[in-house]
């Protein structure tokens, strides 16, 4: 049941990038029909917007391009990435913006771009998932399951029955806060800091997402009957970091397996305290959740992406609410315009005939 984006595009989706930025202002309910900012875009599963609204950055992952907009000028490529590495988990930052980069070879970075374009490298991440591995005590699987049902589980399908965290990163999101940069790595399954200095560290692990496993599960994804009543632990898959107005980290989770509804909504929004780490599960039931956005009245918006929707969670309320219907939204962001999203951010992927790309960025302007 773990499974990445790479893996599954058109059924699930585990393991990009994703944006980043700021707490900002409130939005009314969202009009019918948002303007439409940028289109024709490949996979911008990463959006940030400056504090002023003035500057626009977004990403087109599988393309590795960063692109920015100034002033709501036509957005021009400001970094390119060699070699088919990906690059997402944008945030603006003062008058630039920070992104990452993940290569073929599994080699991810958190990198900074000034706002004359000068592009520089602030941490290794993979290094640290390497020498750490934060997640190395997490148990996922199949919860007691016997020695003679795990001989029947399809590996080939799913991986093994029972397993701990692998060291594997995959930077999603990035947001800044009092010096640090944060960066939600997917696939560290970890909040990680990274100071001034290049300082890395790991900030919080997410805890696994359990699921018991239905006799209906069990047939339509053709699992023995023995696991039938247990507990599978899914990898929690963070893809969204953002301050929120209480100097607390937002977070948002995608767990592993497929997003589409077959297991429900399992997405869900965690409060982390920066310096203790501690992890608080604040809303649940979203439908895989990829963007998050914070207002500075405690009001957070959620891309789901195969919910087609932007959903409200009203400050003080643990539950998801229809807030505006869009396809395959990527990511969310607050501004003084009103709330920033992309959208169709999986389309040209296919590789089929007459699937181009076709993402968009775009506005839900406040009322």
């Amino acid at each position: 049941m773990r499974r990445t984006l790479t893996a599954l595009l058109g059924l699930a989706l585990s393991v990009p990038m994703a944006a980043g930025a700021a707490t900002a202002g409130t939005v009314t309910p969202s009009p019918d029909d948002p303007e439409v900012i940028a289109e024709g875009l490949l996979s911008p599963l990463s959006l940030a917007v400056s504090k002023d609204d003035k500057k626009l950055w977004f990403s087109q992952n599988f393309a590795g391009l960063l692109m920015k907009s100034k002033g709501g000028a036509e957005p021009q490529v400001v970094y390119s990435a060699d070699g088919g590495t990906e690059v997402g988990a944008v945030s603006a930052r003062g008058k630039g913006a920070t992104f990452a980069t993940t290569a073929p070879d599994g080699t991810t970075a958190l990198m900074a771009i000034s706002r004359r374009g000068d592009v520089s490298t602030l941490a290794d991440l993979s290094g640290h998932e390497e020498s750490e591995n934060p997640d190395a005590d997490n148990a996922y699987g199949v919860v007691g399951i016997s020695d003679e049902c795990a001989a029947e589980w399809p590996a080939d399908d799913f991986g093994p029955a029972t397993y701990t965290g692998i060291v594997e990163s995959h930077p999603y999101a990035s947001t800044s806060m009092r010096g640090k940069r944060y960066v939600a790595d997917a696939a560290a399954n970890a909040i990680i800091s990274v100071g001034g200095k290049g300082a890395v560290r790991t900030v919080a692990v997410l805890p696994p997402q359990p699921l018991t496993i239905s006799a209906e599960m069990a047939e339509g994804l053709g699992l023995p009957d023995c696991v039938v009543g247990l507990d599978y632990l899914f990898e929690p898959v963070p893809t969204d970091v953002e301050k929120g107005p209480d100097g607390k980290l937002y977070v948002t989770t995608l767990p592993g397996g497929p997003e589409d509804p077959s297991l429900g909504a399992r997405g869900a929004v965690h409060r982390i305290d920066p310096r203790k780490g501690k992890v608080e599960t604040v809303a649940t039931g979203l439908l895989s959740a990829t963007g998050l956005a914070v207002a500075s009245n405690g009001d957070m918006y959620v891309a789901e992406l195969f919910g087609g929707s932007i959903a409200r969670i009203p400050a003080g309320s643990s539950t998801p609410e229809p807030w505006a219907s869009v396809g395959l939204p990527g990511d969310v962001e607050l501004g003084t315009s009103g709330l920033w999203a992309t959208t169709n951010v999986l389309t040209g992927l296919s590789g089929e005939p007459g699937d181009e790309p076709m993402g968009e960025v775009v506005l839900f302007g406040g009322q």
